[in-house]
């Protein structure tokens, strides 16, 4: 079983939804890495983040071999629409042997409300292509793409309150492991200003299916599934954001054969800190 993400490392590298800009919630975890930020008004729209992390985790899963990792995005709005292009370096340890992610997106996100019992309701309905060129991938197609579709809401009740799920869709997963779907939850909440930070508590809960007949594996055995979530805090200082994050999943760290995440703890807990930078 390759090394891939969990489902294809007992997952595979790739509602994401997180590293900040995400399902709209918090510039802190919301959403997926590959969401654009929310649009404002009919005009076009171009911002660079660039950035890096001690750990790039996906669904809960380490890309880095539990190493350090450089990322970077563009991304256009106009009106309810968005595209970009992330990406970041990953090391698979040569199974099989890939060095970097690239991940094109694109969709819309209409808004409604807010009304008399809710606050402002943003829809998120796009498509992703992950994509790791240079791959060695003769035994199976690493890239993959995914449809997705969520919402998050500002609390009427609660100021500062964002939540939100999002549902992800791939028709043959990455290593063609077949369909696997992803749903995951996500909440952020603005804490009062420290200073000249922002600070926002926020966390995601996300459950990632498939079918171990296809060869999708969560932490070993005949497991269709398995659950990754995530808690920290985030602080906004200008166009910064510095992230402390913790990660967790329910995969099974002792149970043998579970393959190389398992093996070499790449889907256990840790925390992550994650710096960026988005201009202009």
């Amino acid at each position: 079983m390759s090394r891939l993400k969990q489902p294809v490392r007992a997952l595979l590298v790739g509602s994401a939804l997180m590293a900040f800009s995400g399902a709209a919630l918090a510039d802190g975890y919301g959403g997926s890495v590959k969401d654009a930020p929310p649009p404002e008004g009919r005009k076009l729209d171009l911002s660079v983040t660039l950035g890096g992390t001690s750990d790039y985790i996906f669904r809960g899963i380490s890309q880095t071999d539990e190493n350090p990792a450089a990322q970077g995005s563009i991304d256009l709005t106009y009106g309810i629409f968005y595209a970009g292009i992330w990406a970041t370096n990953v090391d698979f340890d040569d199974a099989p042997p890939a060095d970097a992610e690239v991940d094109l997106y694109a969709g819309i996100k209409p808004t409604l409300g807010p009304g008399p019992f809710w606050g402002p309701i943003t829809f998120d309905f796009g498509v992703i292509y992950y994509a790791y060129p240079g791959a060695d991938d003769t035994g199976a197609e690493l890239n993959y793409v995914e449809l997705k579709a969520g919402y998050s809401m500002e609390s009427p009740w609660i100021k500062g309150l964002t939540s939100g799920t999002t549902l992800y869709w791939s028709p043959d997963y990455g290593l063609e492991t077949g369909e696997v779907f992803t749903v995951e939850s996500a909440a952020s909440y603005a804490l009062p200003q420290v200073g000249i930070f922002s600070p926002s508590l926020s966390g995601a809960w996300g459950t990632v299916y498939g079918d171990s007949d296809e060869g999708f594996t969560a932490g070993g055995g005949n497991k269709d599934k398995y659950q990754y979530w995530n808690a920290g805090l985030s602080l906004a200082v200008e166009k910064f954001t510095f992230d402390f994050r913790y990660w967790d999943t329910d995969i099974d760290v002792v149970t043998p054969g579970a393959g190389a995440c398992v093996a070499e703890g790449l889907c256990d807990e840790r925390f992550v800190f994650t710096a960026k930078v988005t201009l202009p």
